[in-house]
């Protein structure tokens, strides 16, 4: 064990000794030519500097200003009863559908992409399952929207979904229209 530990600084002193002679060897070998490099570096220079061509200059443009007179305040909401009474004046005071509401998932499909998988009972009363052409399975009930003519839900039977859709009739006009989802086989 002694003499690891007297041998231990000779193995350091020949070890940083070779390392210093490698290092001297190697730079030994450097002639210190830098002629093709210092070339080089003259001829990049020595090359036609490109043009940049001057920016464009900027287009001024006229500053608009709003005159609001007699117009309607785009930030503030629109008068919903004034529209209900213009729409109620062009269809006669009859059946229009919900346009204020928010459109539920189903209704982006038309009701032949749609079909019934199966029902779920619960004590609340009966779900209806409804499959679309990608393959996703949605749950409704009776009083979801569904289809692409406003369709309301109004029964869940076993064998099929009953709906009221409201579809347009002349112009102008809306009529109330009965459709109903069958049982895929």
């Amino acid at each position: 064990m002694n003499a690891s530990i007297t041998n231990r600084p000779l193995r350091q002193w020949a070890t940083t000794l070779g390392l210093t002679l490698a290092m001297m060897m190697l730079t030994a070998c450097d002639g210190g030519d830098f002629a093709d490099l210092e070339k080089y570096i003259q001829e990049v220079k020595a090359r036609p500097k490109g043009a940049i061509e001057p920016l464009p200059e900027p287009k001024i443009v006229e500053p608009f200003i709003f005159k609001p007179d007699g117009l309607r305040d785009p930030f503030q909401p629109v008068q919903k009863a004034l529209a209900h009474a213009d729409d109620d004046m062009a269809t006669g005071g009859g059946i229009r559908p919900d346009t204020e509401r928010r459109k539920e998932v189903l209704e982006a499909y038309s009701l032949d992409s749609l079909r019934m998988v199966g029902t779920l009972k619960d004590p609340k009363g009966i779900w209806g399952l409804v499959k679309t052409k990608d393959g996703t399975v949605h749950s409704v009930r009776v009083g979801n929207y569904i289809g692409q003519n406003y369709g309301k839900i109004i029964r869940i039977l076993e064998d099929r979904i009953e709906l009221m859709e409201i579809v347009p009739d002349k112009p102008g006009t809306w009529r109330e229209q009965q459709a109903a989802i069958a049982m895929a086989e």
